[in-house]
């Protein structure tokens, strides 16, 4: 098995998080917290990603960015050559932090709130995937029915969006629109400024010319 930056993100993730499981005082260094972060600890931006709440969080994590990431990885390796991997490692720790920003402004004050969970980047990474390939079909798992990425984009968009305006239940929606909208541009404006690669020119056309199959696409 070839080891790449997806391989190795996922690894360090999951080892990290399996040591915060049943460490509290690993838990508390490294969760996203605003006041802490006020307070200088900005480093919480990025390592809050590192740890998740359960073990299904980070598998559900970890499984769609192994499915997604290699192929993102692929891509930057064929468009910037030598640079390829370290962009996409760039891309997966900025979205880390730049998803949290919106959560970060309404909550600095905000002593009762915490957040954790690498959802944002891998939304990143799943963007990233959609635009250089938006026929590709997505599911969920045991629904055996796969959506063109792009209205799978769409709708995920849409129903994070909607779910983040009424609360009230523990995930941090807002990360996963910030996280997506953020792989969408730094693919595009790494794609013009060094791949030299029309990505958006390129994603209009292939949605253009799709037929009604390849909308919703059976397994298989």
């Amino acid at each position: 098995m070839e080891i790449t930056t997806t391989l190795i993100i996922i690894i360090f993730t999951a080892i990290v998080s399996f040591t915060a499981f049943s460490n509290e005082k690993i838990m508390n260094d490294l969760i996203f917290y605003p006041p802490a972060v006020q307070r200088g600890q900005w480093y919480r931006f990025f390592t809050c990603g590192l740890l998740h709440a359960d073990m299904g969080h980070l598998a559900f994590n970890m499984i769609t960015l192994y499915f997604f990431g290699g192929g993102v990885e692929q891509n930057f390796s064929i468009l910037f050559g030598k640079y390829g991997k370290l962009i996409y490692l760039a891309m997966y720790v900025l979205a880390l932090a730049f998803c949290l920003l919106p959560t970060y402004g309404k909550n600095k004050d905000n002593y009762h709130y915490r957040s954790l969970g690498a959802s944002g980047a891998v939304s990143a990474v799943v963007f990233s995937s959609i635009l250089f390939d938006p026929l590709r079909g997505i599911g969920l798992f045991f629904i055996p029915v796969f959506v063109a990425g792009f209205l799978f984009g769409l709708i995920y968009l849409v129903v994070s969006s909607m779910l983040d305006r009424k609360g009230g239940d523990n995930i941090n929606h807002s990360a996963h629109i910030y996280g997506a909208l953020f792989g969408i541009a730094f693919t595009s404006i790494l794609c013009y400024s060094l791949g030299n690669y029309p990505v958006l020119e390129v994603f209009v056309d292939q949605i253009s010319n799709m037929s009604f199959s390849d909308i919703f696409q059976l397994p298989g």
